[in-house]
């Protein structure tokens, strides 16, 4: 028997809502199994997964959510409400990618070991310079007056769709360490698979947030 559109609609609703529920676990989760592996405190290179773990799986994933219709926190609050919460949680996670870049780059000089050689360790700078250009994007979305010749649709559309492309790089940061010797060495068998499914599937929630929010309705529009 055929859905209606109506049930197909509502379906469509509770599986992402499902979905994002997952996501705000995954957020938390992750980074709480990073710090019982990492041990924090016990090295300096200790706090680097640490902090990796909290700016790109649990601050900016819930800096998205947020306005997810379905899962944000902040669902009975205003949009400005939302921005102000938004921003904060932004700027935190680049403090904390700042951080945990300059404590490896550290702690890599103390060892004499080379930096920026590895595929984890050009993507990592990458998406912490990448994080960095977008945050200061974003303060045109909150003083829109500075960029008098943009509309307010099309900034939130580019610093959405720029957005999506700097989290996606922050995911790919993470799977890309998880394939360190590290973590490797501490995390074996199927448990290592499930850690890569971390990433990808907020990276997934994200990216049909996004698309849902943006890009589709840009196209419709047409």
């Amino acid at each position: 028997m055929a859905l209606t559109a109506e049930t197909e609609s509502r379906l469509y609703r509770s599986l992402r809502a499902a979905a994002g529920a997952a996501a705000h676990l995954v957020a938390l989760g992750f980074p709480t199994a990073v710090a019982v592996l990492a041990r924090p405190g016990s090295s300096l290179f200790s706090w680097h997964p640490l902090l990796m773990a909290l700016a790109f799986s649990f601050l900016m994933t819930e800096a998205l959510l947020i306005f997810s219709p379905e899962t944000s926190l902040l669902r009975s609050f205003s949009r400005k409400v939302k921005v102000r919460v938004h921003w904060a949680l932004q700027l935190l996670a680049l403090l904390c990618a700042l951080l945990g870049l300059g404590i490896i780059t550290y702690n890599k000089h103390l060892n004499g070991k080379a930096h920026f050689v590895t595929w984890h360790g050009l993507t990592g700078l990458l998406t912490v310079l990448y994080a960095s250009g977008q945050c200061t994007g974003g303060l045109f979305l909150l003083y829109p007056k500075l960029m008098k010749n943009w509309t307010l649709a099309k900034l939130k559309l580019y610093h959405a769709t720029s957005g999506l492309v700097g989290y996606l790089l922050g995911c790919a940061s993470l799977m890309l360490g998880m394939c360190s010797l590290w973590f490797t060495t501490m995390v074996t068998s199927v448990s290592w698979y499930f850690a890569m499914l971390c990433p990808l599937l907020t990276s997934l929630v994200i990216m049909n947030q996004v698309s849902n929010a943006y890009l589709y309705r840009k196209r419709s529009q047409h």
